[in-house]
Parts: structure tokens; sequence; C-alpha cells
């Protein structure tokens, strides 16, 4: 990829919310509308919010619940996706179960699992594991269905064995479709982190903003959007450079079999 592509890009990738944020900026320079604030008091708001005791009494535990949530549904997501992908008969009797569960929308297991985990980190949990599980489990289970016959047939014919197939064949093979799903499912895992910490919770980003909403602290909770906006764009951020790590072979490939290499 050449310098100026690369630049264009850039500059293609930040002018976007440069124009935003100064659209913004002057459109409510001279706002009266207590909803809708100015831009300036929400920045003043947004530093002596958050730039407190609020980072570890909402934000850091916010994070900790989204990364063990996300992490137990790559667990499973992965594990049940290639046992049912390896398995034709397995795929048959699980598929009406999944589309079942998986038409479910995950905040309306809230109540349940508060019934059966309660009200504390274990819901919250559980939550972001119902959501992020199906876009890892469906997409892992399509990238193992996808894996060409001649390389499984190859790999028998060596004599690889089971664990060497799974962790250099089938793994391997699906990465990339995995990692589609890893991502899709990265960004509801966000959004349910917010939903679980509106019912019985006590901290938390979404807690605070529903509480600065109730209270009409109205800067302060957009500040807590803006907040929300900044984290989705660093784990955006995250997960592409360990991707674009990860999958460097894959990207090479494709850009081979293009010609580009």
């Amino acid at each position: 990829m050449s310098v100026g592509s690369v630049a264009r890009r850039t500059m293609l990738t930040v002018g976007l919310p440069v124009v935003l944020v100064t659209a913004w900026w002057f459109a409510t320079a001279n706002s009266t509308n207590f909803f809708w604030p100015p831009l300036r008091e929400i920045l003043e708001a947004f530093a002596d919010t958050w730039f407190s005791n609020r980072i570890m009494a909402d934000v850091v535990p916010s994070l900790v619940r989204l990364l063990v949530g996300y992490v137990l549904a790559l667990v499973l997501g992965i594990g049940l996706g290639v046992a049912i992908g390896s398995s034709r008969t397995l795929r048959g009797v699980v598929e009406p179960v999944l589309e079942f569960f998986r038409a479910i929308p995950p905040p309306v297991l809230v109540p349940i699992l508060i019934l059966f985990a309660g009200i504390g980190n274990e819901m919250k949990v559980l939550v972001i594991v119902s959501g992020c599980l199906w876009p890892v489990l469906l997409n892992t289970v399509e990238g193992v269905r996808g894996l060409d016959e001649v390389l499984r047939d190859t790999a028998r014919c060596y004599g690889l064995g089971r664990r060497s197939q799974l962790t250099h064949l089938v793994l391997r093979g699906a990465s990339p479709q995995i990692a589609v799903g890893a991502r899709q499912a990265l960004s509801i895992g966000i959004i349910l982190m917010v939903i679980s910490e509106m019912f019985a919770a006590s901290n938390g980003v979404g807690f605070t903003i529903i509480q600065f909403q109730r209270t009409f602290a109205i800067p302060e909770m957009w500040s807590g959007i803006i907040l929300l906006g900044l984290i989705g764009i660093t784990l955006a951020f995250l997960f592409r450079l360990v991707e674009s790590r990860a999958l460097a072979w894959y990207r090479g490939l494709r850009m081979t079999q293009r010609g580009e290499g």
C-alpha cells in the first residue's frame, strides 16, 4: 500500500469525525435548550465527571464485566461452533434450537437472569454472554463448514491427529470467519454492558448515565454517551490491531490471489 493511499485513508477516517464535531459545536454554540446544551458545556462536564473517582468506581467495573462476558462468549461460541460445524448429525439436531434462542433479544432475558443469578455481576456478565455468543457461534459454524474437503482429506492422509487437525486446519481455516463473528460480538457486548447496568445496578457507565438522566443532569448525561462512543472506538481499534496481526497470513493470501503480491 502506497504512502499516498495510507494518507488518503487516514484523512477520510479522521476527517468525518472532525466535521461532525465541528458542526455539533457551532450548531449548539448558542443553544438555550435544556435538553440540548452547548457542546462546550458537555466537554466541561466530561472532564469534571469522568476524570475523577468515577473511572475506578464506574468505568473499570463496566469494562471488566464486558471483558469477562466477551471472553466467555468467545470460548463457548468457538468450542460449540467447531463441534456443530464438524458434525452434520449434530448440526441437524441443534439447529432448530439455536434458531429459537437466537431469535430471543438478550434484554428480554434480563428479568429471567435476575431470578437465577441475582442482581450482582454474574447477571450482568450472563447478559453480555447471551448476546455475544450468537455471532461467534454462527460464524464459527459457517467457517468450519466452509473448509475445503480436499484439505481435510490431505490432513488425514498425512496422518495428522485430531488435535493437530483442530489447531492447524479447522481453527486456522475458520479463523477469518470467526474474526467476523468476534467483531460483531464486540459491538453487541458494549450495548448489553450498558443495558445490564440499567437494571438493579449500583455502579457502571450505564447506571451512571441513567442516574444523570433521572436527576436532569443533562450535560453529564451527554458526557456519558460520548464516553461510550470513545470506549467503542478504542475497543474497535484494539480489535483491528489484534486481528491484523493474527490474520496477516490471510491478507497475504488474498493479495496473492488477486495478483497484488
